[in-house]
């Protein structure tokens, strides 16, 4: 498979692994004459039964590198037109509104610390397009939870790019997968022999984010501090509005799961993008909604809304959903959703 094409790293990495790189000798060919010596019979490799892992561990730490110095370098400039070579994405949103967000507060409010030191890889075992690798990063230097860093090549010539982040939930338990140098399988989105599919995992998850305790599919799940956060940021909001407005929110994913990879139990982990829409409706013509200059700039330059004002979350979440036969619940390990849109009415 075709190295990614930047050799640049980052000063002041940790752990090293150097590429061996064997140089491959090309013989011309030879004129063969009538009488000539028969050659010998060709004895070739057997193909491998699976497979072989999708990138290696050498060249997984150069793309972390390749994106952090672009990220890095957008960062610095404000700009997210510098972001394109090497985000996509929820993650390419996500960026690109935090420097809306960094800009509307006089720099006040600077974009999330993605943190790029590697300490544990994911890779699938797949001969095909496209290709999404998972890594799990050092914990911060500020102690914020490390995240699950998704990274997707398109195709054989393209970059690989950096698709989304989550957070690793606190407590949660990574079920083991099979080592980076042997890749884990990729499954599809009807996969069986599961819990429930990857997709109705994901639709399953959004109605409970939706609905909570009187979801039908609420005891599929564990309880996870993601949809905590979500459920208290929800009831602070209602508090807070009481009979001045009222609050809708709907959740659904946003297509299939980007990408399915087996573990070593029989399970699976899945890594799927989320919309959130939030809207904010006054219960009678007569009032105003102040817009705070964040979603402001979103919503074009809208510093009130007379009738609602709508908010637009991307989120990825990263999710494990065990065997059908194990007894055990859907597990959310990692989860980060940020508002990336807005409109006042």
């Amino acid at each position: 498979m075709p190295l990614d094409g930047d050799p640049g790293r980052r000063p002041g990495r940790s752990r090293r692994r150097r590429l061996s790189v064997t140089a491959m000798v090309v013989l011309p060919l030879l004129g063969l004459g009538a009488c000539s010596t028969p050659l010998p019979t060709a004895d070739p490799e057997p193909v491998p039964a699976v497979a072989p892992p999708a990138v290696s561990v050498a060249q997984a730490q150069r793309v972390l590198d390749a994106v952090a110095e672009v990220v890095a370098a957008g960062d610095a400039a404000g700009d997210a037109a510098t972001l394109a070579p090497r985000l996509e994405g929820p993650a390419l949103a996500i960026r690109t509104a935090e420097y809306v967000r960094n800009t509307a507060n006089a720099g006040t409010r600077p974009p999330t610390v993605l943190p790029f030191d590697e300490q544990a890889l994911l890779v699938p075992e797949t001969d095909t397009w496209p290709r999404t690798q998972l890594v799990v990063t050092e914990q911060p230097a500020d102690l914020q939870a490390p995240r699950v860093l998704v990274l997707r090549q398109a195709s054989p010539r393209d970059p690989y790019k950096l698709w989304g982040w989550a957070r690793l939930l606190p407590s949660v338990e990574t079920p083991a997968t099979a080592a980076p140098e042997e890749g884990s399988p990729t499954l599809p989105p009807d996969a069986e022999g599961l819990l429930m599919t990857p997709r109705d995992a994901v639709a399953q998850y959004t109605d409970v984010l939706a609905n909570g305790d009187v979801s039908s599919y609420v005891g599929s799940f564990a309880p996870d501090s993601f949809r905590s956060a979500i459920e208290a940021e929800r009831g602070a909001v209602v508090t807070q509005l009481a009979d001045a407005a009222t609050l809708t929110q709907t959740y659904a994913p946003v297509s299939d799961p980007v990408v399915t990879l087996g573990t070593v139990d029989g399970g699976a982990i899945v890594v799927s993008e989320i919309a959130t829409t939030s809207t904010v409706t006054l219960p009678e013509a007569g009032g105003t909604i102040t817009v705070e200059p964040f979603y402001s700039a979103l919503a074009g330059g809208a510093t009130t809304a007379g009738t609602s004002l709508t908010r637009t979350f991307s989120g990825v979440v990263v999710m494990y959903v065990p065997p059908a036969d194990s007894g055990a619940q859907v597990q959310v390990l990692a989860g980060e959703q940020s508002v990336t849109g807005a409109s006042a009415q």
